[in-house]
């Protein structure tokens, strides 16, 4: 993996933006995993725990795990031999609203120089919209100061929602009530969590009835429908682990209502996937 050696700029991001690989490369994003503390045991998201294993865990002994921002000394040890070599860091955050990584992640900067650090008021690849635009503004040779600007404006264009099949996790995470989530369970409900773009808490929005393929093209179909001015460019199909033909339909659903250039079909990190539970999937996407 190669980096921008002609303005010396490191792309970097929490692992929670939730890049396929094939875009983690275009980039030359450097990922920094967050803590995943299961059953007594620290792992790092994405490297040595897996969501299946997460779920596993919970099915046959009742354990979710707790998860953990990355912090100080970590960020400090993650960003010092770039910044010793020259090189100014741009590093995207999970929303702080949801994680003290960004705030960790500000005080690194601070004591190193030389870092900007991203609040991206988003999960997922909600921040990953964000890591991608970075990687194009440092193929056209912008500064990172100039980056680091644009990028915190661009926050709000960012729109990150998800369909979850069940309350289950959201529930023994304490997430939720056990009378909301035995209501949503008993009755189909299927619930659309969206991420604001103001601050990049979550919210219950639209409240969806039925079998989860209906549920779906709904949602889909719904969330195109509510921005005149989606940017074609580029969106993202992320699930939590979900059976191959939903991710199909919802695939044909986009491509039959809008063209994008890019459909990017990603897998969510641990630390989304924990908390959200299997079968969950959304689109994420920029407005212009």
């Amino acid at each position: 993996m190669t980096d921008s050696v002609t303005n010396k700029i490191i792309l970097s991001a929490d692992s929670t933006c939730d890049l396929d690989q094939e875009l983690k490369e275009r980039y030359h994003v450097h990922y920094f995993p967050l803590h995943i503390i299961l059953d007594g045991k620290d792992y790092k998201d994405g490297i040595d725990i897996t969501p299946e294993e997460i779920y596993q865990k919970y099915y046959d002994e009742k354990i979710l795990p707790k998860t953990a921002a990355v912090n100080v000394a970590e960020y400090i040890e993650h960003f010092k031999p770039w910044v010793d070599e020259g090189y100014e860091v741009i590093h995207i955050n999970l929303g702080s609203s949801l994680s003290s990584a960004h705030q960790n992640c500000c005080i690194a900067a601070e004591e190193l120089g030389h870092v900007h650090a991203i609040d991206s008021c988003s999960l997922s690849t909600g921040t990953g919209l964000l890591v991608t635009d970075a990687g194009r503004m440092i193929e056209q040779g912008m500064k990172a100061e100039d980056i680091a600007e644009a990028l915190r404006e661009r926050t709000k264009h960012c729109h990150a929602s998800f369909i979850l099949d069940t309350l289950t996790f959201l529930h023994a995470g304490g997430r939720c009530s056990t009378v909301a989530a035995l209501g949503a369970n008993v009755l189909k409900l299927k619930p659309c969590i969206e991420v604001s773009t103001e601050d990049g808490s979550m919210n219950v929005g639209k409240k969806y009835r039925g079998t989860l393929d209906k549920v779906l093209v709904k949602y889909v179909k719904d969330k195109l429908a509510a921005y005149p001015d989606i940017d074609p460019s580029l969106i993202f199909i992320t699930h939590s682990g979900i059976a191959p033909e939903y991710i199909e339909l919802v695939k044909n659903t986009l491509e039959e209502t809008m063209h994008f250039d890019e459909i990017h079909i990603t897998k969510a990190s641990c630390t989304i996937s924990s908390h959200c539970g299997p079968n969950t999937l959304g689109i994420l996407f920029e407005t212009c």
